[in-house]
Parts: C-alpha cells; structure tokens; sequence
C-alpha cells in the first residue's frame, strides 16, 4: 500500500471519510492526524529492531590514492564491520551496456546498442575499442560474455591493435551466453580495449569485465583507538603507510570509515553492507520500505494512536494488542527469533484476529 492507501485502511476502520488524491496535501482535522499517526506507526516499527531485513542493503566505494577516510550514505542507521571487503576495481566504462554503448568509439562498421536482456553491444560487420588505464606489471583479469557468434576479441596499445591479445570467442547458438576469461600482464599503462565482428550477422556482447587479479579478502576490524594506537604513527614511513588496505575502522565522528594502510592505488574497490534509517512518507504515492504482507502492522499501530486521540481506551488496547503480536510475527520471521514464539502463541487467543493471519 502506498501512503494514501495506509491512510485509508485506517480511516475505513474507524468509519471517517476517507482521503482522495485531490485533497490529500490540503487535508484537515482525523484525516491530518492520520497521516501522521502513519509516519509515527513506520517510526515505531522501525525502532523496534535495527537490523530489520528490508533495511539491509550493500554499498561499493572505489578507493582513491592517498585518500584514508570515506564516508558513510547518508542513509545509513548501522553499519556490519564484518562485511568490509576488498575487491579488484572493475576498470572498463559502461561493461554492461545497461542502456546505451557509451564509452565505446566505433573503428569500423555501425555498432549499436540492443536492449535484449539487460542491455547488449549489437556487433554485425562492425569494431569498437575503448582506451583504459591500468597499473603496469600487474596481473589482470579480463572477462566477456558472448551470446551466440563469433566475437573477436583484442587488447593493444593503440585502437584496433591486438599485439597483447588477439583471440576469437565462438559461441554455437545464438542466444546462448558464453564466459571467456583471459589473464595478462600489461606493460604499458594505456591499453586498448577491442570488440569485433566480422560477419554480416547480429552477434551480441552483454557483458566486459577488467580488473586486477587478485582475489577479493576480507578487511580486519580494528577500534579507533587501536588505530591511534598501533597504526596512525606511520606517517614516517612511506612504504608502509601506502599499501593495499588491510583493515578497516570507524571515524571519531563517526560518519565515515578509514582504511589502513591508505590505498597506494585506485584499483581497488571497497564492499559492505548497511542497515537504512527510515524516512517519512509525503506523497499520496510514496510507500514504506517495509514489505506490503506487513503493512496491515502498520495500520494497526495507526488505529491505536487515533482510538486514543477519541479517548477509546479498549480499542485502543485491542488495536495495539494486534499491532505487537504484529511486529512478533514479523519478528519470527524475518530475525528467526524462536524466543517470541511462546509469547505469541499465548497471546494469539486474546486478541481479534484482524490482519494477523495474512502474515
């Protein structure tokens, strides 16, 4: 549901005029009141728990040289330390050709963009090449996904050139995907790379990947104070202080993250996963993170702060008697916290049955 029809779940319930699109911003008296006794419901619900699972969401941050702090989405409620990783940066612009073949400069023929599956380079008798700036003397992985064809694919010095790679990815059927993987050292900080077919045929490209090969590891957790402590006295030594990162720590404010070492390169890329804060609903069309198979937790929690603002202290009760057996469920389910198991079974035979059973 979104935030008019919340509204109106609640409105219906206590037999008040429900609210329209055209006098949703400008409404007056239960029905403003209801509107926030919404926003407040989301709130409550949202402060029951910190890791609720529509909450959690990833984030990658490239890392930049010399730079030791980033900081953390504006979004975010709480952040998993455990969950820091340090990944190879993926280099090519536009890999996955999600809307257009931007990024890439034509050498010969009319390459064009398919929105076939989730976006595709469309090669028939045609050549593109990117530019790309790697890390000389350092092994990278190069990745393509070819569906259906024949794909030639070559990496160079210069637009067109295959003298580091010049290999042909074939695939029987159109339409099939096939991986190609190649290791290669380059020696040159510039290289080129290059997608061509030579039939007069649609073959398709949907994905290119390039980075360092190295595999990704996990980032060590470490206080502040231990990196005060242990770590920030560095600053001496230039060959220790800018390294691949190793670990990871919170900020004194608490509003970003620094890594140890400070990253030497911009090859790398930093992955983690956070929890969300909520935000209040507005529009008559927003709706609320929460899954809609717990919105009726919601309208529950609604009705009880509006039966109170009429002085209806049972219905009230009985409103919010629903509204906590509500998050219990969703608690079970979704936290796996067979701890309020017992209590809600006991509780399931002295409330109404309203909008529990769809849970």
């Amino acid at each position: 549901m979104n935030y008019l029809e919340l509204c109106n779940a609640v409105l219906l319930e206590l037999n008040e005029v429900e609210l329209t699109t055209a006098n949703f911003s400008g409404s007056r008296g239960v029905q403003t009141a209801t509107k926030e006794f919404v926003n407040k419901a989301i709130s409550d619900l949202y402060n029951a728990e910190v890791e609720w699972a529509w909450l959690h969401t990833s984030k990658t941050e490239d890392t930049i040289v010399g730079q030791q702090e980033y900081a953390f989405p504006d979004d975010m409620r709480k952040v998993d330390f455990e969950s820091f990783y340090l990944t190879p940066k993926q280099v090519i612009s536009n890999n996955e050709f999600a809307s257009d073949i931007s990024n890439w400069t034509t050498v010969s023929g009319s390459p064009s963009y398919s929105s076939l599956g989730n976006g595709r380079l469309l090669l028939n008798n045609s050549e593109v090449t990117q530019a790309v700036t790697v890390t000389t003397n350092r092994p990278y992985q190069l990745a393509v996904r070819v569906m259906g064809g024949t794909v030639n694919l070559k990496v160079g010095t210069s637009s067109g050139d295959s003298s580091i790679i010049n290999t042909d990815i074939n695939v029987t059927n159109v339409g099939e995907g096939k991986m190609h993987y190649v290791i290669f050292t380059p020696t040159v900080s510039t290289i080129y790379i290059g997608l061509a077919n030579t039939a007069t045929a649609d073959y398709y490209v949907d994905f290119i990947k390039l980075a360092e090969d190295f595999q990704p590891f996990k980032l060590r957790y470490i206080s502040y104070d231990d990196f005060l402590r242990e770590y920030a006295h560095r600053d001496f030594d230039t060959d220790v202080k800018y390294k691949k990162p190793d670990r990871v720590y919170r900020t004194q404010n608490h509003t970003s993250f620094g890594l140890t070492p400070i990253p030497n390169k911009d090859t790398y890329t930093i992955n983690y996963e956070y929890f969300k804060t909520h935000t209040n609903l507005s529009a008559s069309t927003d709706e609320p993170l929460l899954p809609s198979r717990y919105h009726h937790v919601l309208v529950n929690r609604a009705k009880d702060y509006l039966y109170k603002l009429r002085s209806d202290v049972p219905m009230a009760n009985i409103a919010n008697a629903e509204y906590e057996d509500g998050v219990k469920r969703i608690r079970i389910e979704m936290l796996n916290k067979p701890d309020y198991v017992r209590d809600l079974r006991v509780n399931l035979n002295t409330i109404s049955s309203g909008g529990l059973t769809n849970v």
